[in-house]
C-alpha cells in the first residue's frame, strides 16, 4: 500500500491507496438510477458515503452513458455550483473532486472549492483544460475515450487494432500535452465503458497492469456497468456482486483509486485486498 501527496490550489492533502471515490450524479440522465441524487438529498448522501468509509467524492451534473447528449455548459454549472457549496460547508474537510470536460466549469468548482478535475474526454474536447489545471495547479484524472458519450460506441470508435497499446499511446500523448503546459499531478483512468465492446474492456482489465509503466495513479471506474450486467445477464440493479468481483480483479492488476456508487461493498474489497496482499510472497528466487 501506498500513499500520495497531492497539492490542491495551495492546500496539500494525501489519499491513502487503494482509495475509494463515491459516486454523486446530479444530472437525472444517470444509466443507474440509484445513483442519481437531487439537492434536498445531497447531504444525506455524502454522510452516508462517509459514514462508509470513503476517501473522496466525485460531483458530476453530465451524464455520459452512451448515446447521451452534452448538455448547456450553464445548465451543468447551475447543478453543479449549489451542490458544491453544501458539500463544503457541512464537510469542509472532504476530498472533492468535479466530472467535467469543460474548463471554464472547472475554473468555477475549484474557485468554489472543489480539489480535482476529473475529465472523461482526457483534454480532448476543450484545449484549454490544460492551462485552467496549471493555473490552479490541482490534480487531473485523465480518462481515455474516443468521441463523445453520443458516438462513443459507434463501430468505428470501436475498431483497435491492439488495445492496451492505444490506449498507452493515448496517454503518453495526452500526459506530455499537460506536462508541457506544466501539470505534472495526472491520474489516468482507462475508460472502462466508454468505446470498448463488452469483450475490449474485460482485454483492458486483464492488461490494466501495463498502465504502471506511465507512473500515474490508476482509477478503474467499472462498478455497475454495461461490462458487469451484460457478462452476468443482469441489470446495473443487480450488479453488485459482479461489481465487487471485478473490483478484486482492478486491484489485484493495480488499481489505485476506485470510482464506487456503492461505498461500503468496495471498502470491504479493499480491506480483503489489503490483507492479502500482506501475506503474498512477491518472489521465492
Amino acid at each position: 500500500m501506498n500513499k500520495s501527496l497531492f497539492n490542491s490550489n495551495s492546500t496539500i492533502w494525501s489519499l491513502d491507496y487503494p482509495a475509494v471515490m463515491g459516486i454523486i450524479n446530479l444530472s437525472p440522465n444517470s444509466f443507474y438510477n440509484s445513483s442519481i441524487v437531487q439537492l434536498d438529498q445531497l447531504l444525506e448522501r455524502v454522510n452516508t458515503y462517509i459514514e462508509e468509509g470513503v476517501d473522496l467524492i466525485d460531483l458530476g451534473a453530465m451524464s455520459s452513458k452512451p448515446g447521451s447528449n452534452i448538455p448547456d455548459a450553464q445548465i451543468e454549472l447551475s447543478l453543479l455550483l449549489p451542490a458544491i457549496k453544501q458539500i463544503k460547508a457541512a464537510f469542509p474537510n472532504l476530498i472533492l473532486s468535479i466530472d467535467t470536460m469543460r474548463s471554464e466549469i472547472a475554473e468555477q468548482a475549484i474557485l468554489s472549492g472543489a480539489h480535482m478535475i476529473n475529465d472523461i474526454s482526457g483534454g480532448q474536447f476543450d484545449p484549454a483544460m490544460p492551462k485552467i489545471i496549471n493555473k490552479y495547479q490541482v490534480p487531473y484524472i485523465m480518462m481515455h475515450m474516443r468521441g463523445i458519450p453520443k458516438t462513443m460506441n459507434q463501430p468505428e470508435h470501436l475498431n483497435y487494432t491492439n488495445l492496451s497499446s492505444e490506449v498507452m499511446r493515448f496517454f503518453v500523448n495526452q500526459i506530455k500535452k499537460f506536462k508541457d503546459h506544466g501539470v505534472y499531478q495526472i491520474i489516468v483512468d482507462p475508460g472502462f465503458g466508454f468505446s470498448k465492446s463488452l469483450d475490449q474492456n474485460f482485454e483492458l482489465l486483464a492488461n490494466l497492469h501495463l498502465l504502471s509503466i506511465l507512473d500515474c495513479p490508476i482509477l478503474v471506474g467499472i462498478s455497475r456497468k454495461s461490462m458487469i450486467y451484460k457478462q452476468i445477464n443482469n441489470d446495473p440493479g443487480d450488479a453488485l456482486n459482479g461489481t465487487t468481483a471485478a473490483h478484486m480483479l482492478a486491484l489485484m492488476e493495480g488499481a489505485q483509486i476506485l470510482r464506487v456508487h456503492d461505498v461500503q461493498a468496495a471498502k470491504q474489497a479493499v480491506s480483503i485486498f489489503k490483507a492479502y496482499t500482506k501475506h503474498k510472497v512477491i518472489n521465492l528466487s
